[in-house]
């Protein structure tokens, strides 16, 4: 049933399974940050914690509703989609949901959710070029070594006059930390040791969780440049909007919204602003592909 659903937008030259759960595009040489997500996010408890804790919030909902518009009847694909938690939040009736991710039981979570579950490396997905209305990526790119070819491949996808829309990774500028800051940051680990304090209840949790996240420490994140010079050449108008994380539609209107005292501080230390455009803690990227003449 799986298959059939999604089979008219598979290259001819996929190699499909059909698992319980999800369908599987064999990953044959995973890359280090495969086998740290994959790892992290097969664990049942801690997906079913993220998918509680993470991206829940009314702001991130208000972000996303107006972002996206209205999905109904639109064709999805939500890469790295973890266990669900883009649409467990919005919810919304897209005509299909396709999730992309690298662990078997966040797929699960997510095929309860109303998501087609597709285990599948992001940079070699089996589809074809632009067969969808819409492509997510919500805090996915800082978890894949290579950045741009996660998005250039996922923007493979979308069709003339689609999105493109991420969001929740790093704003490289705000996170360069330098001098006391920076071992402030390093640091950081200790002290939650200490107090107890951070999302991650056990060292084995917060060790993986960390491995995770690939381009989330200092000097790493993405740029406003990144996505124009990604995106542009493939025909996308790109729009790029800075926020600090608990925003909700306002920042597609230009406003960032304030850090937590700690960044703000961090980013003091650095020798920034902290309530600049390049101290925000995030970008957000909504981009169109334009429809040719």
């Amino acid at each position: 049933m799986m298959l059939s659903t999604v089979q008219p937008f598979l290259r001819s030259d996929a190699e499909v399974f059909e698992r319980d759960d999800y369908l599987e595009i064999p990953i044959t040489n995973p890359s280090e940050a495969i086998k740290a997500n994959a790892y992290y996010f097969n664990h049942p408890d801690w997906a079913q914690e993220y998918l509680t804790y993470c991206h829940r919030s009314e702001s991130f909902k208000s972000r996303w509703e107006a972002a996206l518009g209205d999905c109904t009847g639109s064709i999805v694909v939500d890469i790295g989609c973890g266990p669900g938690n883009i649409f467990a939040t919005i919810q919304g009736k897209p005509k299909l949901l396709i999730g992309i991710d690298v662990a078997p039981k966040s797929l699960e979570i997510a095929k309860r959710l109303g998501y087609v579950p597709v285990l599948a490396d992001a940079v070699n997905l089996p589809f074809i070029s632009g067969f969808a209305d819409i492509v997510v990526l919500n805090a996915a790119l800082h978890h894949c070594e290579d950045m741009a070819a996660i998005l250039r491949e996922a923007a493979r996808l979308v069709k003339p006059g689609g999105l493109i829309i991420t969001d929740h990774d790093p704003q490289l500028s705000a996170w360069d930390y330098k001098g006391i800051a920076k071992l402030l940051w390093e640091g950081r680990l200790v002290l939650y040791k200490i107090t107890g304090h951070g999302f991650h209840k056990t060292d084995s949790q917060q060790y993986w969780g960390l491995q995770c996240e690939i381009h989330h420490k200092p000097g790493h994140g993405v740029t406003k440049q990144f996505f124009i010079d990604n995106l542009k050449p493939l025909g996308f108008e790109v729009d790029v909007f800075a926020h600090n994380h608990e925003l909700g539609a306002e920042v597609l209107q230009g406003q960032k919204g304030k850090a937590e005292l700690k960044y703000r501080i961090g980013n003091l230390l650095s020798g920034r602003n902290p309530s600049a455009e390049v101290s925000a803690l995030s970008l957000m990227c909504v981009a169109k592909k334009q429809i040719s003449a």
